[in-house]
């Protein structure tokens, strides 16, 4: 039966993939605890960003196999042996039946299942909620169009290189807190009462919130989310999260004070808004806001801090960044352990109808999804052998000369499971054609006999092919010849043990009677040397096509 738990190992490393993506983003973001909280922002994004392109990149990059992981993953986990100790037991089924199957959620992966989807969807929902308060309040509010805000947001827009159009709005809420939102168009948006501020007030606060578009931070914040709802399981990514929004409002807070604003006339500034201002947990969770209470205890340190490194990040930063997290991401993605993608070991044992096993027949496996294929050869005494095949549905043919081919057309193989099939190949029939023209025309048949040679083919046991011995050649039916018919008719009799043709038929009904008659009268007279296997004589299909042709 196929195992839903046979897709634990892969979910359980891309969990283990993540941790190693965050913890090495902690530990370089640690590395530049010296350095400017913008620099410190952005390798935080990098990580966040990095875990959300995580499960596409496994995906779309071709396996790496790791020999030291490898090792690894098969002391943690061990191989199942049941299939070989077997020995010749059958391949067990591995298509689910619909019908048969247990319900998802009732088995352990399917609660566990479950469970997450519980988290992501509270999570997803919390999101929702908040981007549909900030759409509700940016609906409400209308755009603040006083020259002094005009020109400030204008200079600002030009000082830091924003491209895009920034909308400035004033909210009905007298309370409400600035915040910032939205990627392509942003916004910011401002209390009511926002027009009556004096010219410091309004210039800390546009520049706080203008550092945040520039910087793409609502962009980022919501990808943490995101992240944080897909991997809410894991105090990393909460930590994580955590960490880039703190690092936002400073890497902010430094632009204001690189500005020229005093530390100290700046923290009074966020102290009166954090006193008269809301915040709303709502709206905060999915906008900017400048004066969350939750980080104004860090921030005021950092402000207040003379020697602490407020320069903004360089381009040159930026792409560098941005290079060590491709230079982790994508080995991480490409990185497989055995038990993720590899099936245990395949094999079985192929006889003959005797029981005795068939040697160097070849075993072909075939996986059209990924178009590959995998082939061995059995040993003496029949027994074949697959390791670190890697998982998923095949093809299996049997192919030896003397035996019809033997086809599985679906064997699904699974992660870290052991397998094994017997397989009994039937002996090949016999094909034999002769070709029939008038008496005087000219020679009858040259090569009449049995097209290839006999011989004797050592397998597990001993076959020896049938041979055609004595072979009457049909005599063309005059009536047929006067009335110019021509065509084959395909005979199929069974050799016997004593080399007889035994229940002749003819296979090909619209062949001409005549035709058929002299070839039935004909063949029925041959005689063959029977089919030996393991020196006993047996019983072998064959097919004869008698070609009449009136052209020599």
């Amino acid at each position: 039966m196929h195992r839903l738990g046979g897709h634990e190992p892969g979910l359980a490393f891309l969990i283990a993939k993540v941790t190693v993506l965050f913890l090495l983003a902690w530990l370089i973001v640690t590395a530049l605890r010296d350095h400017s909280a913008a620099l410190r922002h952005h390798a935080w994004a990098a990580g966040i960003l990095s875990s959300l392109a995580l499960p596409a990149f496994t995906l779309l990059l071709p396996a790496w196999h790791s020999v030291a992981l490898g090792g690894a993953a098969a002391l943690w986990h061990p191989t199942n042996t049941t299939g070989a100790e077997a020995g010749s037991g059958s391949l067990p089924a591995m298509i689910v039946n619909a019908g048969a199957a247990l319900p998802l959620f009732g088995t352990l992966p399917g609660i566990v299942l479950l469970v997450w989807l519980i988290g992501f969807l509270v999570l997803a929902l919390r999101l929702t909620v908040g981007l549909a308060g900030l759409a509700w309040a940016s609906g409400h509010a209308r755009p603040l169009l006083r020259k002094e805000w005009l020109v400030g947001v204008a200079e600002l827009s030009r000082s830091l290189k924003i491209a895009r159009t920034v909308r400035v709005l004033q909210s009905a809420n007298p309370l409400a807190m600035p915040l910032t939102w939205g990627i392509f168009r942003p916004l910011v948006i401002l209390p009511a009462g926002a027009s009556a501020w004096s010219g410091n007030q309004r210039r800390i606060v546009l520049i706080h919130e203008f550092a945040h578009i520039a910087r793409h931070d609502w962009f980022l914040q919501i990808c943490a989310q995101l992240a944080r709802s897909f991997y809410w399981f894991h105090p990393l990514v909460w930590m994580a999260a955590r960490r880039l929004r703190q690092e936002s409002e400073r890497a902010s807070d430094d632009c204001v004070l690189n500005s020229g604003m005093a530390p100290s006339q700046y923290a009074n500034q966020l102290l009166d808004l954090a006193r008269t201002l809301e915040n709303s947990d709502r709206a905060c969770s999915a906008g900017l806001a400048i004066a969350r209470p939750s980080t104004l205890e860090r921030r005021f340190i950092a402000m207040l801090n003379p020697s602490i490194d407020r320069s903004p990040i360089s381009r040159k930063a930026r792409v560098f960044v941005m290079l060590v997290a491709l230079s982790f991401l994508l080995p991480l993605a490409a990185l497989r352990l055995p038990a993720q993608s590899l099936a245990g070991n395949f094999g079985g044992t192929i006889h003959d109808p005797s029981g005795t096993g068939v040697r160097n027949a070849t075993v072909i496996m075939t996986n059209h999804k990924s178009n590959t294929i995998v082939m061995t050869a059995s040993d003496g005494d029949g027994s074949f052998r697959f390791t670190s095949l890697p998982a998923g549905e095949y093809e299996m043919k049997v192919v030896k000369r003397g035996f019809e081919v033997y086809r599985a057309p679906q064997v699904g193989l699974e992660p870290g499971r052991e397998s094994s099939q017997r397989v009994t190949l039937e002996v090949a029939a016999v094909m034999e054609e002769v070709d029939v023209v008038p008496e005087g025309t000219a020679k009858a048949l040259p090569g009449s006999e049995t097209r290839g040679k006999p011989s004797r083919l050592r397998l597990g046991g001993e076959v020896q092919a049938t041979k055609l011995l004595n072979k009457v050649t049909p005599v063309y039916p005059a009536a047929a010849k006067a009335a110019a018919i021509e065509g084959s008719v395909i005979l199929h009799a069974v050799i016997g043990m004593d080399g007889k043709p035994l229940s002749l038929r003819v296979m090909n009904s619209q062949a001409d009677p005549e035709l058929a008659r002299a070839a039935v009268e004909s063949v029925s007279q041959w005689r063959y040397r029977p089919t030996l296997l393991n020196g006993e004589p047996i019983e072998v299909d064959t097919t004869i096509m008698v070609n009449f042709s009136l052209l020599p």
